[in-house]
């Protein structure tokens, strides 16, 4: 089973369509004939309204208590405008794929948030990528002061965990599941995981750009998708579908960022050269976008795996194609 969802593309990219035979198509927001059936999924509202549900969560998860400078540059990275909430809501879409609760994928999905805030935080520094903004903003550092920014970071790291093992329902998950969820998390942001990605963008040559993608970008929705299955019980092939297309994913996202900024640098026909290693400043954008329609056709792949849960596998095959296309604004 192979879905694709119909929207209409950026007016920036538009990546062409990998040659594969479509049997089902997705429609961000009407319904969608096919010779069996019509499936009805609004992923604008879908994911809206998730975010609104999270948004809501971690601010009650980060208050203001002492130490206050520490809790209010948290707070401004996790509560920040214009986040799309992508590695939570991948988490609970994933966990209410295999029958989950997403009452029990909040605390993981939150956990899942602070943990991507703080990477951000810390990517942002003077001493790693040097950018003094983040989302249209003032970065945290440019805000608070570096040393504020990676004690905000440090806190935000353990405090996801914390959230998880003192917010999970243990009526809707087993502790077995929250050990593995827990380590799956620190797996991803170790050193062998996020933290690699970092030091190979910074001490690598042109050739360690694979690795630096998915270390760096990858990692994050490989972990938002894995720990969105373990909540729900999905079995260990099921999570290796999950494993694989959550970093396409992640990638992918990534690389369509960085078209779609390197277009608008050429639009403007200025502007500061960013560092980092990326498939756009080594290759271009012609071979970027081939990149990015690679792993649009992996990520789908990996979900025809776990066609036997029918429609409820649609918001993560619609996740593909929203982070190629960027068919709509989350936050107009």
């Amino acid at each position: 089973m192979v879905f694709s969802m119909v929207m209409s593309c950026s007016p920036h990219i538009c990546l062409p369509r990998s040659r594969m035979v479509m049997q089902k198509t997705i429609r961000c927001s009407a319904s969608v004939s096919t010779a069996s059936e019509s499936i009805q999924f609004d992923l604008k509202n879908y994911w809206t309204t998730l975010i609104r549900d999270i948004n809501q969560k971690l601010d009650e998860a980060v208050p203001v208590k002492y130490p206050n400078q520490i809790y209010e540059a948290m707070r401004y990275s996790v509560l920040a405008k214009g986040a799309k909430r992508s590695p939570p809501i991948m988490c609970v879409a994933a966990c209410e794929l295999f029958g989950g609760n997403r009452l029990a994928a909040f605390p993981t999905a939150c956990a899942l948030e602070m943990v991507h805030a703080a990477s951000l935080i810390h990517d942002d520094l003077p001493c790693m990528d040097d950018d003094p903004t983040r989302r249209g903003l003032p970065a945290n550092h440019t805000v608070f002061g570096v040393d504020m920014a990676i004690l905000a970071g440090d806190a935000l790291f353990p405090l996801g965990f914390q959230h998880i093992v003192s917010h999970t329902p243990s009526d809707l998950v087993p502790e077995d599941r929250i050990l593995r969820v827990i380590t799956e998390i620190a797996r991803a942001v170790g050193s062998t995981g996020m933290a690699a990605g970092q030091f190979l963008d910074l001490e690598g040559g042109p050739n360690a750009v694979d690795s630096v993608q998915e270390k760096k970008y990858g990692e994050m929705g490989e972990c938002s998708a894995v720990c969105g299955g373990l909540l729900a019980g999905a079995s260990d092939e099921e999570i290796q579908h999950l494993r694989r297309y959550g970093r396409a994913v992640g990638v992918l996202y990534r690389v369509v960022d960085d078209i779609l900024e390197a277009k608008e640098t050429e639009d403007k026909s200025e502007g500061k050269k960013k560092k980092g290693k990326s498939y756009v400043s080594l290759y271009g954008i012609e071979k970027a976008k081939k990149v990015a329609e690679d792993l649009r056709a992996q990520a789908k792949r990996e979900l025809d795996g776990l066609e036997k849960y029918g429609d409820k596998v649609i918001p993560l095959y619609s996740f593909v194609d929203y982070a190629a296309d960027r068919g709509f604004s989350l936050h107009n």
